[in-house]
């Protein structure tokens, strides 16, 4: 049965977040009890996740890596339910069609940087800690203004440390946890 968040009162719950009708116009997170709502992305955000989406699969099947990589999946935290743009997760997690995901399922994350200005802080500093709540192992931050660029922070000692910054119009190699090679300005180009 699903519900409309106007319906709701008191604390929420990963069940009442669950069960929201999906308008297909916004992704619902829940940070520690409390909704969050923000609406579907542009292109230029769509078309970078998509696209970054296809070389971590390619990637990691050219690697033999055992995982699946979904976009916008619910990620079980201890503080919540997140919807990363992308979610790298083991195969084994994705078997059976669940509809959500436990944190400790997911090799690493990625979210392309929200571009309004609480977005951006968002993207750049609450996510980051929630993640880290649930220790997944990297979180991969792509910012698409003032110039693409991908930013991969790995876990540790329990929060991200930045590793690698991929600049725009230079192929960087990213090694861990499967090899891959990205240019963040080919992950926004417009087709024309």
């Amino acid at each position: 049965m699903s519900v409309a968040y106007q319906d709701h009162s008191g604390v929420w719950t990963i069940e009442d977040v669950l069960a929201l009708d999906d308008d297909g116009k916004h992704r619902f997170e829940l940070w520690g009890d409390a909704l969050v709502m923000s609406p579907s992305a542009g292109f230029k955000h769509q078309r970078a996740s998509r696209r970054l989406a296809n070389l971590l699969e390619a990637a990691a099947d050219a690697f033999g890596a055992p995982v699946e990589v979904m976009e916008a999946v619910n990620v079980v935290l201890p503080s919540g339910l997140l919807v990363p743009d992308i979610a790298v997760v083991d195969a084994s997690a994705a078997a059976t069609d669940p509809v959500t995901c436990d944190g400790e399922a997911v090799w690493f994350v990625v979210e392309v940087v929200s571009p309004s200005p609480a977005g951006r802080r968002i993207d750049r500093k609450v996510k980051p800690i929630m993640y880290a709540d649930g220790a997944i192992p990297a979180y991969w931050r792509l910012e698409l203004e003032p110039v693409p660029s991908l930013v991969v922070a790995e876990f540790e000692d329990g929060r991200y440390t930045e590793r690698v910054v991929a600049e725009p119009g230079r192929t960087t190699l990213i090694d861990k946890p499967f090899p891959v090679r990205v240019d963040p300005a080919e992950l926004v180009r417009p087709r024309l």
